[in-house]
This record gives structure tokens, C-alpha cells and sequence, in this order.
């Protein structure tokens, strides 16, 4: 494939993905931003989602919460606070985890329920549903 970037993910635990690619799809904060070769220089923090690439094999994805993205020189680095291949997630316990953050939030006065920790918990469900689902 002509025209590659070389893509990196890792979280604090451990490095992801180290491979060359020919385009990637990140879920930026504000949005999704689309990465091919000659991208000018870009930092970023990241959104919560599916984080998908393309590379000479087919297509690939991970799902993503949190941390930063760089594009520098045809380089892109993902440093997530939250990374999982797509066959690594739990479906059962996404399923769980949307279903007690929608609980919290339908009375959160009752319970002296975090809302904010609850919409991002229910954010993070959410995506790592939607990421199941579109495999």
C-alpha cells in the first residue's frame, strides 16, 4: 500500500497496536477525525468510541476512552486511558454497566447518585456496545 502511517496505541498498561496503516478514524473530544497520510500536525484528546484504521489486511478496530492523540509526520500515537480490541469485550457486562448508569440517572437525587460519573459511565457502555455491533 503506497501512502502509509505508522500507527501506535497503547494505554498505560500496555502497547496495542504498532503497525502501518493507510487511514484512521479517531473519536476525537469534539468529534470524529479522519487521518491520511500527509495529515498536518494534530494534538488531541480523545472521546470515547470506536477508533477504527485500514491496513493492507482489511479493516481493524478498538474501542477507546480517554487520553490523547498525535499525528506528527505521517506518525500517529494514541495514548488512551481506556483501550480494548473489539473481541475483548465483555457484552454481558457493557450490557450491566448501561443498565445500572440509566438506573442511577432515572433518580439521582434519591440515591446521591455522581451524575457526571454516571454519564460517562453510561457513554463508555454505550460505545462499547456500538463497537460490538458494528463487527
Amino acid at each position: 500500500m503506497a501512502g502509509l502511517l505508522h500507527l501506535e496505541i497503547a494505554t498505560p498498561e500496555r502497547l496495542l497496536i504498532k503497525e502501518d496503516v493507510a487511514e484512521v478514524y479517531i473519536p476525537a473530544k469534539e468529534g470524529m477525525i479522519g487521518i491520511l497520510p500527509e495529515h498536518a500536525p494534530l494534538l488531541s484528546e480523545l472521546g470515547v468510541g470506536e477508533l477504527t484504521f485500514v491496513k493492507s489486511s482489511g479493516r481493524g478496530g478498538l474501542f477507546v476512552a480517554g487520553g490523547w492523540v498525535q499525528i506528527l509526520n505521517n506518525e500517529v500515537r494514541v495514548i488512551a486511558d481506556r483501550s480494548e480490541n473489539v473481541a475483548e469485550i465483555d457484552t454481558a457486562r457493557a450490557e450491566a454497566s448501561l443498565k445500572r448508569a440509566m438506573e442511577r440517572l432515572a433518580a439521582p437525587s434519591t440515591a446521591g447518585v455522581d451524575v457526571a460519573r454516571a454519564i460517562n459511565s453510561m457513554r463508555r457502555a454505550e460505545a462499547r456496545l456500538a463497537c460490538t455491533r458494528s463487527k
